[in-house]
């Protein structure tokens, strides 16, 4: 029974942290909004109808069925296409008409709620003494006689420097750099004493997973952090967020990782699932992986990519180029277009990373299973005591 509360509890400081990143995007489209006199008909968490919902003046604040954002209906900048995805599509109030620059502030201002939110966190983070930070080395201490470290040469005690061509500093690199090879035979390049060594390694495919692996060990250095941890130097924590996040972006145009890369892309499931872990095990940890989401939140929704912040930025801006609004009907079907698109792929992730974690469950239960049939044998074999 308390197992049972524990995990309730833990998941419901999971949805209240995922919620504050969502409500600390939308207030900041909010906030700029107001300041800048624009009307805000409504500020919602979630998508789709409406679970809760209060009027307090001009606006409506909800909480809708669909937990996989939110959004704040401006009427000055909203596309046409947005209201189906928001569920405002009978919303008979005329658009407003203004200035570009303020529509670009208003798009730019949740976004900066998200940076501004990982900056509180990651400072908070560096002045807790409770909180653990710090890298595993790069060094490889232990080699298992089999896999694909094994085949390519591998030595213990060899430092990786690069995989790929991209350069490691520690395990959480290799890590990351394994994921984005795929299974493309690449370069290794390790410091084997005093010399460097160039092997050619083959990541092999987790069947239950989905990921690449190398088979091999970091050496114990002492280091018990969360990957999203590196350093206590608060700048320096979100200089690597935003190094992960711009990464993964150049995978997936880099056509050789392109592949690799979307493979490895995870949805709200996935975010759910590590942010669940990290509560149950470090409270702080769990800080750490909200800083790295709101600057993942920040810098994804500032893409060129119509229905996000970048492309309400884009359209701002080339109405500023050409000194004419875009027509509407075009704004309507690109906006419409890519909405399609947006839900599609999060549905695709969600149901891959869904059976994913079904998959890793059973070959949990199975593992465990062969573990105590195993244990059982030995106890009628060689019970204690006995010979």
């Amino acid at each position: 029974m308390e197992e049972y509360f524990l995990k309730v509890g833990a998941i419901a400081i999971c949805v209240l942290l995922f919620g504050l990143a969502i409500f600390i995007h939308e207030f900041g489209h909010f906030l700029a909004a107001k300041l800048l006199g624009m009307r805000v008909d409504v500020f919602s968490i979630g998508f789709g109808q409406a679970i809760w919902k209060k009027k307090i003046g001009d606006c409506e604040y909800r909480i809708a069925w669909i937990p996989l954002g939110g959004y704040v209906s401006i009427p000055a900048v909203d596309p046409e296409g947005t209201k189906q995805l928001q569920g405002t599509a009978d919303a008979a109030a005329p658009k407003e008409d203004v200035a570009p620059w303020k529509q670009i502030l208003v798009s730019v201002a949740g976004p900066m709620g998200n940076f501004v939110l990982a900056v509180v966190l990651a400072f908070l983070l560096a002045a807790v003494p409770g909180a653990k930070f710090g890298e595993t080395s790069a060094e490889v201490g232990m080699v298992p006689d089999e896999g694909p470290a094994c085949e390519a040469g591998v030595k213990v005690g060899d430092k990786v420097l690069s995989l790929a061509g991209n350069p490691i500093a520690n395990w959480g690199d290799l890590r990351n750099e394994t994921q984005l090879a795929g299974g493309r035979t690449v370069p290794m390049e390790v410091q084997r004493g005093a010399e460097k060594v160039t092997l050619s390694i083959t990541p092999a495919k987790d069947n239950v997973t989905g990921g690449y692996y190398l088979l091999m060990f970091s050496t114990t250095n002492g280091v018990n952090a969360a990957q999203w941890m590196p350093v206590r130097d608060p700048l320096k924590q979100l200089a690597w967020d935003a190094g992960q996040i711009f990464r993964v972006l150049k995978a997936l145009v880099t056509p050789k990782e392109s592949a690799a890369a979307a493979n490895a892309l995870g949805g709200v499931e996935t975010i759910g699932t590590v942010l669940y872990k990290q509560v149950r095990k470090d409270k702080w940890d769990a800080v750490g992986f909200l800083r790295f989401l709101n600057v993942n939140l920040g810098m994804l929704n500032l893409l060129p990519i119509p229905v996000l912040d970048g492309g309400l930025i884009l359209f701002a801006l080339l109405e500023l180029l050409f000194r004419r609004k875009l027509p509407e009907k075009f704004v309507k079907y690109v906006t419409g277009f890519f909405m399609v698109l947006l839900i599609a792929a999060m549905a695709f992730l969600i149901i891959r990373g869904t059976v994913r974690i079904v998959k890793m469950n059973l070959a949990m239960k199975t593992s465990a299973a062969e573990s105590a049939l195993t244990n059982a044998v030995d106890a009628v074999v060689a019970p204690k005591g006995g010979k």
